[in-house]
């Protein structure tokens, strides 16, 4: 007979997942603010809702402001059956500890040693105790309090009294998480003296295994000074890189110094398969070791575990690894139903999955070129930690010995900087086409920048297959000729922007792709120049993005230190340098010529207005004269007028914007016609407008062609411009030229400006570009 009240809280609990995992958006809640009224917190209602209600409002809150559904609703899931019932265990735990109290120690009893008997079996872990925290720096932590308890013997009555007379001292490695030991001092209470990190190999063996030696030498002077070794911490698998120290050597240095040895590390994990490489096998003879069993088996909100080995259980309780309190005890219920629910069988397959993944990854980066990496061992590391490089003295090497290295290359800082940029670049991209694989980028302290591979952190929770892994290797073989390309033509880019004149070359080591420039325009000190250069180079990005090519042009990071930039990406290896950087020369010119062009005539027609009007106020009086004083009177002039009339010649100005000068319009009026300007000649094809095959892309290199085809074409290119550069002479004042000579003679640039004397002044836009400004005079 199952308790009704259990049947009810698994069905509960299914219909929750279920509601929570369906990812099915009706077409109206798509097409809703991102911020509805809903969302808005209110008062708690008075009469309280539902479960549906409630369920409704997590998945609301889960799934609303997502902008890509589909990363998330590939975790869900992956959560599997088993993740349901490491979720059940919580609700279970808070139903069990409503029992009455001998019940619910009885049942915690069984639950705690049970888990405990399981992960000692299967971890190789023999005669071991287990502590079950959320915190996986907690178990450590209480680790260190019962060390402190078991060195210190009068530490429970004195305190830190008797830390005085000889100051404990931790030993960590370098190449261990970052901020453990900070955070150790800080919870413990201990100063930042009583932390030691050990640095690593820099001669012999692995760079990121721990110096024993060294740490040999460094525990003789602490004990000679009169402090107290008290804990080592020690890596089956390093952080960064995967790495496993020299634990038996540790351990026999442990034991020589009364210390005690505690083992992190993802490498534990592999202690649970048939094969264990010797490395890690002597983890089983550490005094505690802490393990991760949540990322392993894809275990949502599942402790982590801390086995220890101690005899005295009145101090692992002042310590804080045991607890009276039957509550504590219930930490372990979600792993304990989930490891029933995978069994034995079901938790080696998947350590053993990921295992084989990360063989998959490092056999197949054994046949790239520019590829290094850098593993332990390559018959059993669970961590894959790869890079690009590019190492011309290993080509004609075997493959083998040169894909695994431990990246021991002497380069300068800023060619190692590039490199650590690229492979930023890299991780970022592989991590965004093949997401399901789980690599990402780590920072090591030797190699620099790298991509990480590690299936037993990732592989449970994504679902990760053998075929994502292929599909990683090949998202990794198209990335690696645009890197090499890229690279092999930055330098090349940098020359020719230096070469050129109006273009400034900036140096951006962050900047993964061919380089930065920018387009230094010439200043006049009118304007603001800095307002001036962003207006060009901002201009100047809009023109090269609205060419048809594959380059990417952008203003770089959003919070970079350069600004008023065109940076460019990552490009191949058929990329025309030359062309790139003439074209980006000419449209800056080109920019800039137009805005000045702009500036400069505006003040050329202010000026030309007003020496037009002081003009006509001249020939107004000049007419005024001619006339007489009688034609100004109103009723006179108009009698006089119809007697004698005055033939007055109207007087114009025409205001050449080219030339800046005012010239007479007497012979437009002769002719009854203004001259209209001939169409201005297409610009002449300059060097960039290069004859392209049909889809080809600009800056690309085309196949060449015969020779008689390029000399066709720089004679035609010279003719064009000889044709352009030819110019009439200019006609007198009254001369009207001829159909055949006007077309001749006509200056497509010229904007002329006719004024004429009138009380206002009228403007009117020719079809040529001219604006006349006349005056008309009544006779009758």
């Amino acid at each position: 007979m199952v308790d009704p009240t259990l049947a009810e809280m698994g069905k509960n609990l299914n219909e929750a997942m279920k509601m929570l995992e369906d990812n099915q958006r009706k077409v109206e809640e798509e097409n809703e603010k991102k911020y509805s009224r809903k969302d808005i917190p209110g008062p708690l209602q008075g009469s309280g809702q539902d479960m549906v209600s409630i369920l409704q409002l997590v998945q609301n809150l889960m799934h609303g402001e997502e902008e890509e559904e589909t990363s998330q609703a590939y975790r869900l899931q992956n959560v599997g059956e088993q993740g349901h019932m490491a979720l059940l265990g919580h609700s279970l735990a808070a139903y069990i500890s409503v029992l009455d109290r001998e019940r619910l120690r009885k049942l915690t009893t069984r639950i705690l040693s049970d888990t405990t008997l399981w992960l000692c079996r299967l971890f190789r872990y023999e005669n071991g105790s287990a502590y079950y925290h959320e915190d996986d720096r907690e178990g450590l932590l209480k680790i260190c309090r019962l060390v402190i308890h078991t060195r210190y013997e009068d530490y429970t009555t004195e305190g830190f009294n008797v830390l005085y007379t000889k100051q404990p001292v931790i030993y960590i490695s370098s190449a261990a998480r970052t901020g453990l030991g900070q955070a150790l001092c800080s919870q413990l209470g201990l100063p930042l003296s009583c932390m030691c990190r050990v640095p690593c190999n820099t001669m012999f063996g692995s760079q990121h295994q721990m110096d024993v030696a060294l740490l040999d030498r460094v525990i003789k002077d602490d004990v000679d000074s009169g402090k107290l070794p008290l804990l080592l911490v020690a890596n089956a698998g390093t952080p960064g890189a995967g790495h496993t120290d020299k634990l038996g050597r540790l351990k026999e240095l442990c034991e020589q110094y009364n210390m005690w040895l505690h083992v992190e590390g993802v490498n534990l994990a592999t202690l649970a398969l048939g094969y264990v490489s010797s490395s890690v096998l002597a983890a089983t003879k550490c005094d505690s070791m802490t393990l991760t069993l949540g990322s392993w088996l894809g275990l949502p909100a599942v402790p982590a575990v801390t086995l220890y080995r101690h005899e005295d259980p009145s101090l692992s309780l002042a310590a804080g690894l045991t607890s009276s309190q039957p509550v504590e005890k219930l930490r372990a219920l979600p792993l304990w139903l989930s490891l029933q629910y995978l069994g034995h069988d079901g938790i080696v397959e998947r350590i053993k999955h990921a295992s084989q993944l990360s063989q998959r990854l490092l056999e197949n980066l054994k046949n790239l070129d520019f590829i290094k990496t850098s593993v332990e061992d390559e018959l059993s590391s669970p961590v894959v930690v790869f890079k690009f490089f590019r190492d011309y003295s290993n080509k004609d090497q075997p493959s083998h010995a040169a894909q695994v290295s431990t990246l021991q290359h002497p380069i300068i800082s800023n060619e190692r900087h590039i490199y650590d940029t690229f492979n930023q670049w890299l991780g970022e991209q592989l991590a965004q086409l093949v997401p399901a694989s789980g690599a990402d980028v780590v920072e090591l302290e030797d190699e620099g920048t790298c991509v990480r591979f590690s299936p037993l952190m990732t592989s449970a929770v994504l679902g990760t297959e053998i075929q994502d892994v292929d599909q990683l290797v090949d998202c990794l073989k198209m990335k690696i000729p645009v890197l090499t390309s890229t690279l092999q033509l930055r330098e090349e880019f940098e020359q020719e922007v230096r070469r050129t004149v109006g273009l400034l070359y900036i140096e951006d080591l962050n900047w993964p792709g061919l380089g930065v420039v920018r387009y230094d325009c010439q200043s006049d000190g009118k304007n603001d120049g800095d307002q001036e250069l962003e207006k060009i180079n901002t201009e100047l990005l809009k023109k090269l993005n609205e060419l048809e090519s594959d380059l990417t042009f952008s203003l770089g990071p959003e919070f970079g230190a350069q600004k008023n930039c065109v940076y460019i990406g990552m490009v191949t290896e058929d990329l025309d340098v030359s062309e790139l950087v003439e074209t980006i020369a000419a449209t800056g010119r080109e920019i800039e010529e137009n805005s000045r062009l702009l500036e400069n005539m505006t003040e050329v027609v202010r000026k030309g207005i007003q020496e037009a009007q002081l003009q006509l106020q001249k020939a107004n009086e000049e007419r005024l004269l001619e006339e007489g004083l009688l034609r100004q009177i109103p009723v006179v002039g108009s009698v006089l007028n119809w007697f004698s009339p005055f033939q007055a010649s109207p007087k114009g100005r025409t205001f050449n914007l080219t030339a800046g000068s005012l010239e007479s319009t007497e012979s437009t009026y002769v002719s009854k016609a203004q001259g209209t300007g001939a169409t201005p000649p297409p610009t002449p094809a300059s060097s960039l407008a290069k004859q392209r095959l049909p889809g080809q892309k600009v800056f690309r290199r085309s196949l060449r062609s015969s020779d008689a085809f390029s000399e066709t074409s720089s004679v035609s290119h010279c003719d064009d411009l000889e044709k352009v550069d030819q110019r009439p002479p200019a006609l007198s004042p009254g001369q009207e030229p001829g159909p055949s000579e006007r077309e001749k003679t006509e200056e497509p640039e010229a904007v002329q400006a006719t004024c004429r004397d009138t009380e206002d002044i009228q403007s009117a836009q020719s079809p040529a570009g001219c604006t006349k400004v006349g005056q008309e005079e009544s006779q009758r």
